[in-house]
């Protein structure tokens, strides 16, 4: 399996980093991507990057919950990592309606000119889009605007999380972007039960988003690139396939977006 979107470098797997790598291996991760929040974040995932080659496979992007008044700053920071050409993804970037609205400007332009970045090195996008928490505002429809309006047809990559309805993942389809399924679809209430069997495996990847969002039965402790395995059974189950099925499809996916 490759886990293509995980926070590895936090802080809170310093104490057992030896053993959450050993239970991601023994699942049958091959492979970790590890998106970028800010410029604080860069060290701690390029050191973790250096410390398992190959394994531990760095993103350069701004996540928008920490696009701030230093925005163009940041932006700046991630455009200099860009040109030394060892990312293979820019990401995390999109929009967050769900904490604060103060900087959604701000949060649209810093996406329109990482897509920017993307066509100008050709690489595919990792998108984060919350919407808020009475869904007025959604950051799934406008992440897919906003990439209508940019008009890249080479423009490709994975909506992380993605826990929207049916519709919104026939757009995002559409726009030539998979679906990163994670421990939402475990849940009870997730959603995802009404959109996985409607989508065809071939538009899927597999995450966890660790520490964050643990799938049952872990709902609410920390999570880890391990349970990508309890993803991917859930995912089968909710498919009607099996379990080497989705695990084989879901790898070549993602190799794709690397090719």
């Amino acid at each position: 399996m490759i886990e293509t979107h995980a926070h590895i470098y936090d802080e809170v797997f310093k104490e057992d980093e030896k053993e959450v790598f050993e239970r991601a291996r023994e699942a049958g991760v091959k492979e970790i991507w590890m998106p970028n929040c800010n410029s604080g974040t860069i060290a701690p995932m390029l050191e973790m990057a250096e410390k398992y080659p190959g394994y531990c496979i760095p993103m350069m992007g701004l996540h928008p919950c920490y696009v701030k008044e230093d925005v163009e700053q940041e932006l700046q920071i991630v455009e200099e990592n860009l040109a030394k050409g060892s990312y293979f993804m820019i990401g995390e970037i999109g929009l967050d309606f769900y904490w604060d609205l103060t900087f959604v400007k701000e949060q649209e332009s810093a996406f329109l000119k990482q897509l920017e970045l993307a066509k100008k090195h050709n690489l595919p996008i990792c998108i984060h889009s919350r919407n808020s928490k009475k869904n007025e505002h959604n950051a799934i429809l406008r992440c897919c605007e906003l990439i209508e309006e940019f008009g890249w047809e080479g423009l490709r990559g994975i909506f992380h999380c993605f826990s929207g309805n049916l519709v919104e993942a026939k757009r995002v389809i559409g726009l030539n972007f998979l679906l990163g399924i994670g421990g939402v679809s475990t849940f009870k209430n997730g959603g995802l039960d009404k959109v996985l069997p409607y989508v065809s495996i071939d538009k899927v990847v597999l995450e966890t988003d660790s520490p964050y969002l643990a799938p049952t039965p872990y709902r609410g402790k920390r999570n880890e690139v391990a349970y990508v395995e309890l993803v991917a059974e859930r995912v089968a189950l909710l498919m009607g396939l099996s379990k080497e099925e989705v695990v084989e499809k879901t790898t070549e996916n993602a190799m794709r977006l690397k090719a």
